[in-house]
């Protein structure tokens, strides 16, 4: 429980940054995703933590936990960037309103980010335009899908140009490829019913095949996480590694695959 509740903390302190730094625009745009990288790079950087409890909107009569440093600031940034260049890709693939008008909420806001991280935003942009026109083309490569969406999170994991750049960007690139492949999957038989674009659609891998994919994927990000210099919150990250980015997933035992990503 005190790990869920600090984990908790972390969600909230993003959630409230995303709200403080961009409106509830921003707030809207919130994900478990990158609730880990500002954990990680807090258990990594070790920056000051603000933690101070409050209620919010979505929650006015219980107090709550909210725990925010710079690598806080860090993760909103980043999401807000995901989630202009999402909503954006989304316009230009299906027309989709929602899409559009996302994307204008956003648009003033992601291009503070922009220009405060260049690097992450050329990489984001690029990606997800190559994964839409593999999209268009129906391309069934699910390889070279989950390697772009891989390179994509790979540059996000990097906050600083130092010494810890490499491993961050293998660990995320090996993480990318998990949650592009595992999304895949779980999707498969609703993009079969609606005749929706994924890259598994004319020859899916069996049960066994896919957990070899999925497995290896974790293990190589877990392989990379088990070298950095991580001692605040390594407990909470693990869990998340070996066990919690199996929950959902049609078909798979948390506890089996925990052991073999170990």
């Amino acid at each position: 429980m005190r790990e869920y509740t600090r984990y908790r903390a972390f969600y909230c302190g993003l959630c409230r940054q995303l709200k403080s730094s961009y409106g509830l625009s921003g707030e809207l745009t919130l994900t478990y995703d990158m609730t880990f990288l500002v954990m990680l790079l807090n258990s990594l950087y070790e920056p000051e933590e603000n933690a101070r409890r409050g209620r919010c909107g979505l929650h006015p009569l219980t107090k709550r936990e909210f725990i925010s440093s710079e690598a806080t600031a860090y993760g909103a940034d980043m999401n807000i960037l995901l989630a202009y260049y999402k909503q954006l890709d989304d316009w230009r693939d299906d027309h989709d309103p929602k899409g559009l008008a996302l994307s204008q909420l956003l648009k003033r806001r992601a291009r503070r980010v922009i220009s405060r991280y260049p690097r992450q935003a050329e990489t984001v942009r690029t990606c997800l335009k190559q994964l839409s026109q593999m999209e268009q083309d129906r391309m069934l490569d699910p390889e070279k899908a989950a390697d772009l969406f891989g390179t994509l999170l790979g540059r996000i994991f990097c906050w600083k140009d130092d010494a810890w750049q490499k491993t961050l960007y293998e660990m995320g690139f090996h993480m990318g490829r998990f949650i592009y492949l595992a999304d895949a999957l779980a999707d498969l038989e609703k993009d079969r019913k609606h005749g929706s674009y994924n890259p598994f659609i004319e020859q899916a891998p069996s049960p066994e095949e896919a957990k070899v994919l999925l497995t290896t994927c974790m293990a190589e990000c877990a392989a990379r996480f088990e070298t950095l210099p991580v001692l605040r919150d390594a407990e909470i990250l693990r869990n998340i590694l070996y066990a919690g980015v199996w929950s959902g997933l049609p078909g798979q035992d948390n506890e089996e695959r925990s052991k073999d990503v170990k």
